[in-house]
């Protein structure tokens, strides 16, 4: 399914049938679903896709059911012909009635294995289609999103919920069918051998329906709790084994093991009030069943004296009794992995049901041999509505020309970066590429113009060369090659075990920050774009390698429209031009030379870092700035 496709589907779905997004995305503490029959009827529709194989395992049900209801009427039969004496036994019918058993269970047997068969397979593509829907899905959420949600709680989702929903499935879909079908099947014939044994011996039934009714309306809030705390759970533990560095570094692993304990320990006791709850149904459905069944053994009796009934059709009836009793069992317990099914899916279906990235215009423009122009007219924008952080921004720049952003922490220029390639939408201006709004442009489009290299490096587990190649997959590998000589990456990469075929884990592995950081440039500069982001590309690096990676940089900058947000100020002397942004305006213009004349805000900044403001001395007896303003 494409991307279009996606968002396509996903727009109203938050007014359709379902479960409405909650901007949490989660479930609060002991809430109950708002939609119970709209989740139900989502699983349904997964299901339905698969008709054939539901018919098939509906009708190996069906004979099942079928067959085991033959069992105790065939068994009751032999015991009135067991129990007419010494010599009146007619072996030759009793040997027929064994072997007609013994062909029933064996075919029930073997169709039992059939139905298993089919349901795993339905259950397993069902979750299958679930999981490709929620990845899907995740493609196209905007980044608002992820950065308001723990990474943790959303892999819950493909993991702990979806798994819910595939053991409910495979375990609870065809019993629960087989249940209804033999507690019907199974009345039919006791009423068939005794209206009146059947009646008394449900007078129990409405307790235990009374009681498992009781029972579920707590279980179902815990099990939703249940998955809420496990997801929090899941999100510390990926948060914590991401950030270990810092938390040896720190020395915080009994805060961590602290923390964990806590939530851990939270997770253990709704789990515990949820799996003690559920474990009450059982045994007291068992109580109830067993006095069912000492009733009706009781007044069998009874009646088999008064010459009312056979004591072959007391046994056919004893075994109906518990052959009743067993589906109702069964139902009790496929209640609560239901129960935990439901919440597991409303969750998935939450994650679905959020609000997509807005989707391209049905007429939206492909660019090709983009010129590199880019127009900011009159920008404004910010995370939180209340609180821009770029306000009335302007910005010419000319195909091939390179622009610096420098400016205090919080100044907004990573925003500007993410407005140009449409991470964010603005909230008022436009944003123009070559004289058009990047808003008629589809998204894959502009994105495929622009070469991108973040502060934050990320390698993915894979070889050298295919994380290189991510810049373009259909990139040959001298192309790869070269790319990483221009980003002067190829030297310590043939140092590597093996060279460009080596095997990256854990986010780049035993890489230094600055090897990570080349493999990100050599990545940008195969994918060849009109127009370059650099933002704090040499961040990670240290001087001596920044100059080998400024080389590679200026050769790629060439021809291209780049936009460089700087940390050193030093590295970007050479650009064509430099703006300086200060609470999310900008408030100087200029080359360096000029901007250092000038003798304002930028001036300040450069001498501050370069060590050159008097006021303070330095260890070498040069003087040092009173004012170190903090720069990205």
């Amino acid at each position: 399914m494409s991307k279009d496709e996606i968002l396509k589907n996903n727009q109203g779905k938050n007014q359709g049938v379902g479960i409405p997004a909650r901007k949490a995305g989660l479930l609060g503490p002991g809430e109950r679903p708002k939609d119970r029959m709209g989740t139900m009827k989502r699983i349904w529709d997964y299901l339905g896709r698969r008709r054939v194989s539901l018919a098939a395992v509906f009708f190996l049900i069906l004979v099942v059911t079928l067959l085991s209801l033959l069992g105790p009427l065939l068994i009751g039969r032999g015991v009135d012909l067991m129990v007419k004496g010494p010599g009146q036994v007619d072996f030759m019918a009793l040997g027929k009635i064994v072997l007609t058993l013994f062909i029933i269970y064996l075919a029930a047997s073997f169709m039992q294995w059939l139905q298993i068969y089919f349901i795993s397979g339905i259950a397993q593509e069902t979750v299958g289609d679930m999981r490709n829907d929620l990845f899907s899905q995740m493609q196209v959420l905007p980044l608002r999103f992820f950065d308001s949600h723990s990474h943790g709680n959303l892999m819950s989702r493909f993991t702990n919920d979806v798994e819910n929903v595939s053991t409910s499935l495979s375990q609870g879909l065809a019993q629960i069918f087989s249940s209804v079908l033999t507690i019907l099947g199974t009345l039919t014939m006791m009423l068939y051998l005794s209206p009146l044994l059947t009646l008394v011996s449900l007078l129990t039934i409405p307790l235990g329906i009374f009681a498992t009714g009781k029972i579920a309306a707590q279980t179902r809030k815990h099990f939703s709790q249940q998955q809420k705390e496990l997801g929090a759970l899941n999100g510390f533990i990926e948060e914590t084994i991401t950030g270990q560095r810092v938390v040896k570094a720190f020395g915080r692993e009994e805060h961590v093991l602290t923390h964990f304990d806590q939530v851990n320990t939270q997770l253990k006791k709704v789990g515990l009030k949820a799996q003690i709850l559920s474990g009450l149904v059982h045994p007291i459905m068992n109580v109830v069943n067993n006095m069912s069944f000492a009733i009706a053994a009781f007044g069998g009796g009874l009646l088999a004296v008064q010459g009312a009934i056979t004591v072959g059709a007391i046994a056919s009836f004893l075994s109906y009794s518990r052959q009743f009793a067993r589906p109702i069992n069964e139902l009790a317990n496929q209640f609560n992995i239901i129960q935990s099914a439901l919440a597991g899916a409303e969750r998935v279906f939450e994650l679905m049901d959020e609000i997509p990235e807005l989707a391209d215009e049905k007429d939206a423009r492909v660019l090709s041999g983009t010129a590199g122009e880019v127009d900011f007219h009159h920008v404004t924008f910010g995370y939180d509505k209340e609180r821009p952080v770029l306000k009335n921004i302007s910005i010419h720049a000319h195909p091939g020309q390179s622009i610096a952003l420098v400016g205090p922490t919080g100044a907004g220029k990573t925003t500007i970066v993410n407005l140009l390639t449409r991470f964010y939408e603005i909230d008022q201006g436009e944003i123009l590429i070559d004289g058009v709004d990047i808003r008629h442009i589809a998204k894959d489009s502009l994105r495929s113009a622009l070469g991108i290299v973040l502060q934050d490096t990320y390698l993915f587990s894979d070889t050298v060369r295919e994380n290189i190649r991510y810049g373009r997959l259909d990139a040959s590998d001298q192309e790869v090659e070269k790319a990483a000589q221009i980003a002067n990456a190829e030297s310590f990469i043939l140092r590597l075990p093996q060279g460009y075929d080596t095997i990256l884990s854990g986010e780049g592995g035993r890489l230094s920050g600055g090897q990570k950081q080349l493999l990100t440039i050599a990545r940008a500069v195969l994918a060849d774009p009109s127009i370059l982001i650099l933002d704090e590309a040499t961040s990670s690096v240290d001087t001596r390698t920044e100059v080998q990676i400024q080389r590679g940089m200026l050769t790629m900058m060439k021809g291209r429209t780049s936009f460089v947000i700087a940390h050193r100020l030093s590295t970007i002397r050479k650009v064509d031009l430099i703006l300086v942004l200060k609470d999310g305006e900008i408030i100087e213009r200029g080359s360096h030379e000029e901007l250092l004349q000038s003798q304002g805000f930028y001036a300040q900044l450069y001498h501050s870092q370069a060590g050159k403001l008097p006021g303070i001395r330095s260890t070498s007896g040069q003087e040092k700035g009173s004012c170190r303003p903090c720069i990205e």
